[in-house]
């Protein structure tokens, strides 16, 4: 019996390098070491002007993660206090993490979306607008029961008691606290010439993009990856988090004959974001397909875990894949193409008659 080789990783998954490449005017791709299921390391990009530099995803709060980062900066040769401004995309760790640190050593900026919010920080501003929030269920953490009755993520039993400690006493979150919140289509100016900000929600409610119309430069975080999919979470606060993030892909789509390099968070650089936004967008609908046939064979409601088995292998099932069927179930339902039924405290979907 011949033993299958191993797929190669894409590019996301690709281990951190000690590489730095100039990868637009004035902007350095660095890369930090992650411990995420599915990534290698984060981009991040430093922004360099007369001021000194802005860094863009500064990777976990990990002390690995921020060894790293002072490293780069000491290789390019800007001292750590010339940090005057750090952008982070979205409110996920690998992109914050690092933040707090260089907040805390060098008074910079923190530059977010005006949506920005960690979930678990009950200081944080809402990142939903009043009129939805009485049809949307509460935050929870990620090992609770979901809204669908499934079980919740499996998340290390150390990592549950320093989250729910930190939620209780939030001056122990170590989060960054953002100076400038940006809006839609508001200008700011990084490495010597002005961004615009883009707001793409979908796979977070707060998720920035930032456009360089001189340059022809879109920083992109995770909405448009090179060769995966960014998760889109059913737990985000919003009613079809699917159609938000579609949405957003087609915004940035129209930005392509303008755009001559994206810069994600993960993966290498590319050239076509037009057609990259596209391509993702088609996967998604491919995905809802697949869950129409499997209902039509079925011929009978099913409940999100077993929908679940129709998009993702067994190897990737869980509370995440579970999450995502989840966004794309409701998104069906919204449109009128499914119903939705309540038995034993789990939700189930079958074709609309």
């Amino acid at each position: 019996m011949t033993t299958a080789e191993p797929r190669p990783p894409k590019q996301e998954q690709r281990p951190a390098t000690d590489r730095i490449d100039e990868v637009a005017p004035g902007i350095l791709r660095t890369q930090l070491p992650i411990s995420i299921p599915g990534l290698g390391h984060v981009n991040m990009y430093v922004l360099e002007d007369e001021r000194g530099v802005t860094l863009v995803d500064p990777g976990l709060y990990e002390k690995a993660s921020y060894d790293k980062i002072r490293r780069h900066l000491r290789e390019i040769g800007v001292p750590l206090a010339r940090v005057h401004s750090v952008i982070i995309t979205h409110s996920h760790p690998d992109h914050f993490g690092g933040a707090h640190w260089l907040q805390s050593e060098t008074g910079c900026d923190i530059v977010t979306h005006e949506k920005f919010r960690v979930f678990w920080d009950p200081t944080e501003p809402p990142d939903i607008d009043v009129e939805d929030a009485a049809e949307l269920p509460p935050p929870r953490m990620p090992w609770e029961a979901p809204p669908w009755g499934g079980p919740g993520m499996d998340v290390p039993w150390k990592r549950r008691a320093r989250m729910a400690v930190m939620r209780r006493v939030p001056r122990l979150l170590k989060l960054p606290r953002p100076t400038v919140r940006l809006k839609e289509a508001e200008r700011h100016s990084f490495a010597g010439r002005e961004w615009v900000a883009v707001h793409t929600p979908g796979h977070t409610a707060d998720h920035l993009c930032l456009f360089d119309p001189e340059e022809g430069v879109m920083l992109c975080g995770d909405h448009v990856l090179p060769t995966i999919t960014p998760h889109i979470s059913g737990l985000i606060r919003a009613r079809d988090p699917l159609q938000l993030f579609f949405d957003s892909l087609d915004k940035v789509a129209r930005f392509g004959p303008q755009v001559k390099i994206a810069l994600p968070a993960h993966g290498d650089p590319f050239h076509d974001l037009g057609g990259r936004a596209d391509d993702i967008k088609k996967h998604h609908e491919e995905r809802l397909q697949r869950l129409r046939n499997a209902s039509a064979d079925l011929g009978r409601p099913a409940t999100v875990m077993e929908m679940s088995t129709h998009l993702f292998s067994p190897r990737a099932q869980g509370g995440m894949a579970d999450s995502e069927t989840y966004a794309h179930l409701e998104h069906l339902r919204l449109a009128g193409e499914m119903v939705r039924h309540e038995a034993e405290g789990r939700f189930e979907y079958v074709l609309t008659d």
